[in-house]
């Protein structure tokens, strides 16, 4: 467990965290998405406790804690899922993740929708704003999944998928763009998102 806060932190430090101490080891931690994985970690930690009464005890505060959080962030990750090292929600609200199993790297943003049902997520996956994936779809590695695209088949590794359902797939090259942007300290939005469209 610690191994995964560890991991997503580190991520949450590029991508959420601008430069300077002040970013990097404070408000990355007092952020709401940073403390809504945190809880998601804790919560599959507490399901594999081997003494039953102290499982239910602390579960049960657990999940009071998962439902404040989750009215205030908009952020409901299933304990369900089995989520890789270095998870990362970008923006608050909107976020849905169901029961699935998704890889390391994996970086969502606001009106994000991993439904029921998605057979995976692979590694180094990112969801732009308001992107589903709905159905027995499953992700492939590498992919980067546009803004308000609705993903309901299966996408290979290396791509960028874009539409509504999905039908353009372009090579997405070997880097995601938008962690260059964020490791260079750049909290532009609008420049990040150029960047990945670049890609496209």
């Amino acid at each position: 467990m610690f191994d995964n806060i560890q991991a997503d932190i580190r991520q949450a430090r590029k991508i959420n965290a601008g430069p300077g101490w002040a970013n990097q080891y404070i408000k990355v931690f007092i952020q709401p998405v940073t403390i809504a994985v945190v809880l998601y970690r804790l919560g599959r930690s507490i399901k594999r406790c081997p003494i039953p009464i102290l499982r239910h005890g602390l579960y049960a505060f657990s999940a009071l804690v998962r439902f404040f959080f989750e009215v205030v962030t908009g952020i409901v990750i299933s304990p369900g899922a089995e989520i890789g090292p270095g998870f990362v929600v970008h923006t608050p609200f909107g976020v849905f993740v169901g029961p699935t199993k998704i890889g390391a790297n994996c970086v969502v943003q606001h009106g994000v929708v991993i439904s029921y049902g998605v057979r995976g997520v692979g590694d180094n996956v990112f969801f732009g704003p308001g992107a589903k994936v709905i159905g027995n779809a499953r992700i492939g590695n590498n992919v980067v999944v546009m803004a308000n695209s609705v993903v309901v088949t299966d996408v290979p590794d290396n791509m960028t998928v874009a539409g509504v359902p999905v039908r353009i797939r372009l090579p997405r090259g070997s880097t995601l763009k938008f962690r260059e942007c964020a490791q260079r300290g750049n909290g532009d939005e609008a420049k990040v998102g150029k960047s990945l469209t670049s890609k496209v």
